[in-house]
Parts: C-alpha cells; structure tokens; sequence
C-alpha cells in the first residue's frame, strides 16, 4: 500500500488516528492483555510525535483498555476472572432493561438494521478477520440497545463493553466461537421477528455465558 493510500484512510487528526490504530491492535488482538504499548516504537511505527499518542493513551486509559503504571508505562489492561465475571454480570442486568425496551419498539428498520449488521459479522467471521467481527458485533448489539430510548443506560453499556474489548478477540479467535456467534446472533434474530422478548432475552443471556465460560478456561490456562 502507497504512502498517499494510507494517508487518505487516516481519521482527520493524528490523534484519531493513533486512537484507531490502537484499537484496532487491542480489539484485534494484536495487542493482547498485560502485555506493554511500547512508545517510542508505536510512534515511529505510525509516524507520529509523541503528543497524539500520548493523547489517545489517555482516552484509553479513561475508558480502561489501557493502565499506567507508574515507573514502568502504559498495559494493556488485564482483568482477573473475578473482573471479567462482574462486568458480564453487570452488563446482562444492564442488557436486559435496554432489551425490554428495544423490543418494544422494534419495527422493520429496526430489524433491517440488525440483518445489515449480522452480514457484516459473518462476513468477517467467515474470513477470520477478528478486528472487522468484533466491530460489526458491537454494531449489532448497539442497533438494538439503542432502539431502547435510553441513551444514559446505552452509554453505561459501553463503558462495560469497552473494558473487555481486549478479550472479545481472544474468544473470536477461535473458529468454532465465531460460528457460535453467528448462529446465536440468527437465533436472537428470529425471536425478536416473532415479538418474543422473553426468548430474546434467554437468548442474550446464553450469548453472554457462552462467552464467559469460553474466556474463563482460556485465562485460567494463562494464569
């Protein structure tokens, strides 16, 4: 790829783009938990002085991707089984209300929405692409808690949902979890086409655990 090719394809400001590239390694993977941001090097990498980049270490840190630690630099922020267990139970009671909600007034747009976004995330699970599943499975989940009409709750959602990113690749990295995803996302689909809120939500709720349970043996191995 030409220099002019990836400058057309930066967000508009260093920063941005900073913040979009580190993203994209947590989310992706390529940055996994407890594992250090090297500075210098990321800056030299991205061409970048390092004000932009400390500039989205701190965005990232607010919304707890990353940890500084003093003396030592920025993490990726690595969460205990405990840490992991509460937010995914924080986000199921948090979920539940948002779904209530949306399915109250889902309609056809809602639903064609939901569809455009369930493509996106079997496209990229098909070809692997983690970065490009995750992205799409959050556009999924969020089409729905939006349609809620409760934009404080969907906004405390994401802060929940943006401190495990780091992990949500290591569950899509493996095969069989990505396929799981799909047909549960399928599943979910169909409930909320019949007007079953009470399946859709049973549905999410083993949407969730699978994923728990999943994530629970893969760091119990790291430990």
């Amino acid at each position: 790829m030409t220099n002019g090719a990836v400058q057309r394809r930066r967000p508009p400001t260093a920063q941005q783009y900073v913040l979009a590239e580190l993203r994209s390694a947590i989310t992706g993977g390529r940055l996994r938990p407890g594992e250090p941001i090297r500075q210098d090097a990321l800056a030299a990498r991205l061409e970048v002085s390092r004000v932009p980049l400390r500039e989205a270490l701190k965005i990232l840190e607010g919304e707890g991707l990353v940890e500084h630690k003093v003396h030592r630099g920025y993490f990726v922020t690595e969460l205990s089984l405990d840490d992991l267990r509460e937010v995914y139970r924080i986000r199921e009671l948090l979920e539940a209300e948002a779904v209530r909600r949306a399915a109250a007034r889902t309609d056809a747009d809602l639903l064609t929405v939901l569809e455009r976004a369930q493509s996106e995330v079997e496209r990229a699970g098909g070809s692997g692409d983690v970065t490009a599943m995750a992205d799409a499975n959050r556009r999924f989940h969020f089409a729905l808690f939006d349609a809620s009409g409760m934009p404080r709750l969907v906004r405390l959602i994401g802060t929940l949902w943006d401190s495990t990113d780091a992990y949500r690749s290591l569950y899509y990295a493996e095969p069989p979890n990505r396929e799981r995803v799909v047909d549960e996302h399928h599943a979910v689909l169909d409930a909320l086409r019949a007007g079953d809120t009470d399946e859709a939500l049973r549905l999410l709720d083993r949407h969730r655990a699978h994923a728990v349970t999943r994530l629970e043996r893969v760091l119990g191995k790291s430990r």
